[in-house]
């Protein structure tokens, strides 16, 4: 018997050896060709010690922090963006700040764990659950990729329709965007560092086009540093503020920068080589989300200037804010309205190949699969392409049609922010996947706080889109199923995890118990 259970574990530990080859086999196909970072001599003795800080090295790193700030700068973020500012002025510019801040603390958890364990979230997350919990959070990815990817496509489809003057309607406008990010991703067969030069001309673009608005608009420097300093929130404002915050997390962003860092070859086997790219990505990130703050409040601010006040500030949105910028600042040298398609074309572009890019990492993550990069790509891209081509027909450029479609996706990927954050928090804090590097207790507390709060704040979105929505007897009973089964699953993850503190699930339990009330 004793035999028995020694060749079972033995067969065990080479199956377990078998997946984790298979894995790094895999791993190596994402990226052919990674980044060399030039390194100096060293003697075998100094495997711990993290090298001093250098100039070069910054710069060999600096990329993925880059395409990962894209989606805090995609055509959904932009809209609420303006409708912030023309509804709440500048007074959520400190939330916009905050928000941005929280969003930086989990896309260098996410970077945490590629770099310390040489896998993605994905890969992960299929070795952490059983296959059917897997398949649920695998389906989950999708869903928010596709809702994100539906926004961004449309968000470019408006940009090529303002920039060719109307003569381009919106569905021709999404195959545009659709064939576009092929050509683009086809850069990557030339080096990342293709890739990246051309999402920094990208972000050069929209902070150039947004800052060029922002200095046109001649906003008050006095209410702008009030708006960032001073925290102010009212009942009328309540909806833009958890807008603001909701943006922030973007679950294929999370399982996205996990993926982008492994693009720099680092040796593993060395706790200071892991914790030096840690220290570099850290450094390139916050840089990365600086400018990506800066961009989100030239706009907010821009629609504050020009429309906070005004009858115009309940009904604007991604498809007329060019109409209304025209109407209010004019034409002139560079027209205000051809800017503002230049800076929303290159996020909508940017946003989409990201999209395209994280969708191969999750798919071939969670399944397992071992595809052609052009394959992968195009199965990755028809989820989204073939629903946002069906959704351009039929809504056409209807603004109420659209700005109802908006709600909806914003309900669809606030549905999905537990499923990213809850397997990287709990991974992130597990010393077997994470061995040293694991995150400590005192950041672990504050890692599952912010989460918990985002996820409180986007229940609240979600409460209050659905009591306002949801009617008739049949589809209330299917929202109330799929609750009961959405929260169950929730708190089988999170006991799952083992590490979420037990004063923090009651204060949740309680918030919801007073909420049924």
């Amino acid at each position: 018997m004793n035999v028995e259970k020694l060749d079972d574990k033995e067969d065990s530990k080479n199956d377990e050896e078998t997946n984790r080859l298979l894995s790094e086999s895999h791993e190596s196909d994402e990226y052919e060709e990674k980044i060399l970072i030039a390194e100096a001599e060293e003697s075998d003795g100094e495997d711990l010690a993290v090298p001093p800080f250098s100039w070069k090295k910054l710069w060999m790193f600096t990329g993925p922090g880059f395409l990962m700030s894209i989606a805090f700068l995609d055509p959904g973020n932009l809209e609420g963006d303006l409708q912030a500012g023309a509804i709440a002025g500048y007074s959520l510019l400190w939330l916009l700040l905050w928000a941005t801040i929280m969003g930086l603390m989990i896309q260098l958890l996410s970077a945490r764990v590629g770099v310390a364990t040489g896998r993605h979230l994905a890969e992960l997350c299929r070795e952490e659950y059983p296959g059917w919990a897997g398949y649920v959070l695998w389906v989950m990815a999708e869903l928010a990729l596709i809702g994100a990817d539906i926004q961004e496509v449309i968000g470019s489809a408006i940009a090529i329709q303002i920039l060719s003057n109307g003569y381009l309607p919106i569905w021709a406008g999404v195959l545009i965007t659709a064939s576009d990010c092929f050509i683009f991703l086809f850069l990557e067969n030339y080096g990342v560092r293709k890739l990246e030069a051309l999402f920094a001309v990208l972000i050069a673009t929209m902070g150039v086009s947004f800052a060029w608005m922002f200095g046109e608009t001649k906003p008050s420097g006095k209410d702008l540093l009030m708006g960032i300093l001073v925290p102010r929130l009212s009942s009328k404002t309540i909806r833009q503020a958890v807008g603001v915050v909701g943006c922030v997390i973007m679950p294929h962003n999370v399982f996205l920068h996990s993926a982008l860092v492994q693009s720099r070859k680092i040796d593993s086997n060395k706790k200071g080589r892991v914790q030096e790219a840690l220290n570099y990505y850290s450094i390139e990130s916050s840089v990365a989300l600086s400018i990506s703050f800066m961009i989100n409040l030239f706009v907010t601010t821009v629609f504050a200037k020009g429309f906070y006040g005004s009858k115009q500030a309940n009904s604007i949105g991604l498809i007329n804010a060019g109409q209304y910028l025209e109407e209010k600042y004019g034409g002139g040298v560079f027209p205000i309205l051809y800017i503002w398609g230049i800076g929303l074309l290159a996020a909508g572009q940017s946003s989409t190949i990201t999209g395209t890019y994280a969708g191969q990492f999750i798919m071939g993550g969670f399944l397992n699969l071992r595809l052609k990069k052009w394959l992968r790509a195009v199965i990755t891209r028809s989820f989204a392409i073939v629903p946002t081509i069906a959704v351009a027909l039929v809504f056409k450029t209807s603004e109420a049609s659209l700005d109802i479609l908006n709600e909806w996706l914003n309900v669809l990927q606030s549905i999905q922010i537990p499923f990213a954050l809850i397997p990287l928090l709990t991974l992130v804090a597990k010393e077997q996947v994470m061995g040293v590097f694991k995150i400590g207790p005192v950041l672990e507390r504050v890692a599952w706080s912010v989460a918990a709060l985002v996820m409180m704040i986007n229940g609240y979105l979600l409460i209050d889109f659905f009591v306002s929505e949801v009617t008739g007897l049949l589809f209330s009973l299917a929202v109330a199923t799929g609750t009961v089964a959405y929260i169950a699953f929730i708190v089988y993850l999170i006991l799952h995890s083992g590490t979420f503190p037990s004063d923090l699930i009651t204060l949740i339990s309680k918030r919801f118990t007073s909420t049924g009330n």
